[in-house]
């Protein structure tokens, strides 16, 4: 019962009103003892007169505080705001006083309200120290009271940087009393600040960061605090701690701090996605804008991972109109209220499936859009590898039915959104694409729509992704599975893949396929490690990691270029056109438009025409091997096969 009343008591906030009035009392006791100062610390004044003045103090104290509202402030979270808002009050207290004493003098209204000007000036020093003071002395006094009582465990912070963002990140922590840490140092590369203390905190240089530094002060925490940062740093920081039992935290950049003030509930764990050694890409003097306004834009698959972004970054603009289409009702649902809550109204959610001709044709001719982003599509290898028909129902049916309706309908610009699984296909899925691929751009010769593809690889977060399955296994306790040791895979964020599929229908000409620069592929046995390390466990001893051995269709690697492709800039470097292969257009549109039909009565040979349009596509790990002319090196590993091409 002790406990709980304590607990209470320490989570109250002391009322404005009592705050209020121990600040006019500090400045009665003050006004009293200015003339203890003034005269020598003797009563060699007339103290009657005293009597008199104070009580007309104390009321032009309380209107000066009544007016600027410096009791409003919360005690235990006072800062520099306070002090300033203090430091007003104390001022309009003493020009008031001045301004009475002078009328006074003039009129000669009271001969007992005569104050010496060197009492107010000394009353307003002492008025201002003690009302600062008795503010931090409370503040401290809380912060002790909390912690005797056991309310919270201290914790041992380390901060990574000593600019200004170190800084206020120093009092976003120490303001934040429920999380009762206790800053131990800084960490900075700059000569001129190692060995002196910030807010009485020493820096330390870079080099000073070791095992034995880190078990010497109890550190349990360290948090980066550098703006701007190359992701290649921060993995490199961060990788030099995973060893240690310290957790890395990090400091969202400024323009996402609360009303320009970061707080304490901002400081985030670090997480893989910023350690994967890219730095995101930047548009600059995008096209979107112009390209989009006053335009009916549908986007296919708008309730998925990709559609349901560009979906949210359309919104942005101004377009006449947006139709978003998805089967999954559920989905779409969510995006419909998550838009609603933004105060976005001007789209049309439709629950509708991109098979159905009709249904399309119908919509089409309904709102006769301008631009149409097609996301719709299948994409999980091991899943499409054993459900073929669907695959190629949706994925290149589905793409056939919107592309010949574009068209049909006059629409000025049909961009997909395709996969680097579509690159020297080795299962179901990736064929399926770059059969889409294959088809679109036959229909770029003919009528008058442009045609433009984008190609990209794993998008963080994504439904299906790998760093939402090692969350949830870490959160089970593991183990985490990876199919092969050597696996790699290219990441990027589903805004910047977003943004890239708007970019590319904005400054398409009709035609290209648009693939950018991913920087380095990432290795997924590695970014497993990494994962289990920022959780704060140990690997092998918390957690382990089990090969399970590549997936049907699973490649070791991914590749932004087919063989015989190659690249052309754009006015951005990291992005670039694919320069295809010719093709014979008129062979290939007659046997997808064959393997559309013969999907429906699906067999084998629906497999084999799928190779025949795309002679890369060779199988791997899969039942499909067999039908692969040279079946002796269908069963080869990619280890091998990729030593042999590089």
């Amino acid at each position: 019962m002790i406990q709980h009343y304590l607990t209470n008591t320490a989570e109250r906030y002391a009322s404005k009103w009592l705050v209020l009035a121990i600040d006019i009392a500090i400045v009665a006791f003050s006004f009293v003892l200015s003339y203890f100062i003034r005269f020598n610390l003797t009563f060699d004044f007339d103290v009657d007169k005293l009597f008199v003045q104070l009580p007309l103090i104390t009321l032009v104290a309380l209107l000066s505080f009544l007016i600027v509202g410096s009791y409003k402030g919360v005690v235990r979270h006072t800062g520099v705001r306070d002090v300033y808002n203090i430091f007003n009050s104390i001022c309009l207290v003493s020009i008031l006083t001045i301004f009475l004493v002078l009328v006074n003098r003039k009129l000669a209204i009271a001969d007992n309200f005569t104050i010496p000007l060197s009492i107010i000036i000394i009353n307003s020093l002492i008025a201002f120290i003690a009302l600062v003071s008795s503010r931090f002395v409370f503040k401290s006094l809380f912060k002790s009271f909390v912690n005797e009582n056991g309310f919270n465990s201290t914790k041992n912070i380390l901060i990574y940087g000593a600019g200004e963002s170190g800084v206020l990140t120093y009092g976003a922590l120490t303001n934040h009393t429920k999380s009762n840490v206790k800053v131990v140092g800084y960490i900075d590369k700059d000569k001129k600040k190692i060995g002196k203390l910030i807010n009485g905190v020493r820096v330390y240089a870079p080099e000073d960061l070791n095992g034995d530094f880190i078990r010497k002060k109890r550190i349990a925490e360290v948090i980066f605090c550098i703006q701007n940062i190359e992701p290649k740093k921060l993995k490199e920081l961060v990788e030099g701690l995973v060893d240690f039992p310290v957790l890395a935290k990090i400091v969202p950049p400024v323009e996402d701090w609360i009303n320009g003030e970061l707080q304490a509930s901002q400081i985030k764990n670090v997480q893989i996605e910023d350690l994967l050694n890219r730095a995101p890409i930047a548009i600059v003097n995008s096209k979107i804008t112009k390209e989009v306004k006053g335009k009916c834009i549908v986007v296919t698959g708008g309730a998925g991972s990709i559609g349901s972004e560009i979906v949210r970054q359309i919104c942005n603009y101004e377009y006449r109109s947006l139709v978003i289409i998805d089967q999954a009702e559920s989905a779409l649902y969510d995006l419909q209220q998550e838009l609603k809550q933004k105060g976005f109204h001007n789209f049309t959610p439709i629950v509708g499936d991109v098979r159905d001709k009709k249904r399309m044709n119908f919509l089409f001719g309904e709102h006769k859009p301008d631009m149409v982003f097609h996301a719709a599509a299948y994409k999980h290898v091991p899943l499409m590898e054993y459900n073929s028909y669907e695959a190629i129902k949706v994925n290149i049916a589905g793409t056939k039915t919107i592309a010949d309706l574009s068209i049909a309908h006059d629409v000025e610009k049909f961009v997909l959104v395709s996969t680097d699984k579509a690159v020297n296909p080795t299962n179901i899925m990736g064929a399926s694409k770059r059969i889409a691929e294959i088809y679109v751009s036959c229909k770029q010769r003919e009528g008058n729509t442009k045609f433009i593809i984008t190609r990209f690889g794993n998008v963080l977060g994504s439904n299906g992704s790998v760093i939402p399955l090692f969350r949830k296994q870490i959160e089970n306790g593991g183990p985490l599975t990876v199919t092969h040791k050597d696996i790699t895979r290219y990441f990027m964020t589903i805004p910047e893949a977003s943004q890239l599929v708007l970019e590319a229908g904005a400054m398409g000409k009709g035609g290209e396929i648009f693939i950018f620069d991913m920087g380095e592929s990432v290795k997924i046995y590695d970014l497993a490690q990494n994962m289990i390390k920022l959780s704060g466990l140990k690997y092998p001893d918390d957690i382990d990691i089990k090969i399970t051995g590549l997936r049907p269709g699973e490649k070791l690697y991914e590749e932004l270029l087919a063989n015989g492709e190659n690249t052309l800039p754009t006015y951005h470097k990291k992005i670039k056109i694919s320069k295809a292969r010719e093709l014979n257009y008129a062979e290939l549109r007659s046997k997808i438009d064959e393997l559309c039909i013969s999907n429906m009565f699906f067999s084998k040979d629906t497999v084999r025409l799928m190779k025949s349009i795309v002679p890369e596509y060779i199988s791997k790990n899969s039942e499909l091997c067999k039908l692969d002319k040279k079946e002796n090196t269908n069963f080869e590993s990619e280890s091998s096969l990729k030593a042999v091409q590089s």
